[in-house]
């Protein structure tokens, strides 16, 4: 895969996620169907943090970072669907940017030894980026349907 490629479906990914949320608003930020869910703006904002997540520990020496606790801290101080937004869309023109900066030699180098993907070709971090969000996308359409609103299909083009 060319880092062309790799960015045209970064963009379709982040088209989808968008597509498929745009019906919630900044009024539904903070619901969630129970008590240890996450809410609307945590999930949003908790997708942006796994693709810098992802994209950070593809290109560390070190690899990924296991703190899980620390970024569950940083995921639950988001308030607003508007903030959570904006993060996912800075973090993907990031991970477009670097991604598609890369030549298809970095794209395929492996990933640092360890316990997720260890030794796998970078570029695999982009399947780890469409499965997720996708995850939180069908999480996120069932909230919206608990909200009352009606989520748009997702690869209609519109």
């Amino acid at each position: 895969m060319t880092p062309q490629e790799v960015v045209a479906q970064l963009k379709d990914v982040k088209q989808w996620f968008d597509q498929s949320s745009r019906c919630l608003t900044d009024e539904d930020s903070n619901f969630k169907p129970t008590q240890a869910s996450m809410t609307v703006c945590q999930q949003v904002a908790h997708v942006a943090q796994t693709v810098d997540w992802l994209l950070e520990g593809a290109f560390r020496p070190a690899g990924f970072d296991m703190d899980f606790d620390s970024a569950a801290r940083r995921i639950r101080k988001v308030k607003s669907l508007a903030e959570a937004r904006a993060w996912a869309d800075r973090a993907f023109a990031n991970a477009i940017s670097v991604l598609g900066a890369k030549s298809d030699e970095e794209l395929m180098t492996p990933l640092p030894e360890g316990p997720l993907m260890g030794g796998l070709p970078r570029l695999a971090i982009l399947g780890a980026i469409q499965d997720h969000t996708a995850h939180h996308r069908g999480a996120l359409t069932v909230y919206s349907r608990m909200c009352g609103r009606v989520p748009t299909m997702p690869y209609l083009q519109i």
